[in-house]
């Protein structure tokens, strides 16, 4: 879908707070809410927009421990072994990766004791996996919330 300046504009207000009315929208880039509606709608129906979410904040809800995984999988297996890690409830992102992992998996964990049970009880029966690096998130020193449209 070939995006103008309109429909990025009003991707960037959607992305600043996807609550934000149609018609405020419209006020701010000049445009009639019924144009702002049908544009995004529009981008929904295309798979420009993905979908709407709640941020929340994992700590709140006691999931204390974040951690990103590298997997080294077996050669053939990527498939199936890749199905088996997004079945697990804790992990939030897989990536497929290039250099010395095969994907890099960010996941969330109630505590250390959890996270190690999750490595050493679960991750490491999926087959296919050949090797793991566990790097435990310290901090988020910048989320970038907005891609430069």
């Amino acid at each position: 879908m070939d995006l103008d300046d309109t429909d990025r504009a009003i991707l960037r207000e959607l992305q600043r707070n996807a609550r934000t009315p149609y018609s405020e929208i419209a006020r701010r880039i000049d445009m009639s809410s019924a144009t702002v509606h049908d544009r995004v709608k529009r981008m929904e129906e295309e798979g420009v927009i993905r979908g709407y979410h709640a941020d929340i904040d994992p700590t709140a809800v006691d999931l204390s421990v974040e951690a990103v995984i590298g997997f080294r999988i077996e050669q053939g297996r990527s498939s199936e072994t890749l199905d088996r890690l997004e079945d697990l409830e804790e992990v939030q992102e897989v990536l497929l990766t290039t250099g010395e992992w095969d994907a890099l998996v960010q996941l969330v964990a109630r505590d250390t004791n959890a996270l190690r049970t999750l490595m050493f009880d679960r991750i490491s029966s999926i087959e296919g996996v050949e090797r793991t690096q566990t790097m435990v998130v310290l901090g988020h020193e910048y989320d970038a919330t907005e891609l430069p449209l």
